[in-house]
């Protein structure tokens, strides 16, 4: 790989990662920390949607986070031809 092109697919992978990280900091952190008295008092099947949130809902995301970062970078890398 080519310096250039290794600078650029570098970038892409710390790009992919800096949003995954920051969709997991806001439903950890921002949902099931600060804003749980907000998220209480909505109702999701009969509980709280911030105890939702913290026990259930976070790992429904986090499992997307993990799905969508696997297809993401498959895509990147065909894009620089590091694909196996």
């Amino acid at each position: 790989m080519l310096d250039k092109s290794a600078k650029a697919y570098w970038a892409a992978n710390v790009r992919l990662l800096t949003i995954c990280l920051s969709i997991w900091f806001i439903v950890s952190f921002g949902f099931g920390i600060l804003l749980l008295d907000q998220l209480n008092t909505i109702h999701l099947g009969g509980y709280k949607l911030g105890f939702w949130f913290a026990q259930q809902g976070s790992i429904y995301v986090f499992i997307g986070l993990i799905t969508f970062y696997a297809w993401r970078m498959g895509k990147i890398d065909r894009e620089f031809d590091v694909h196996e």
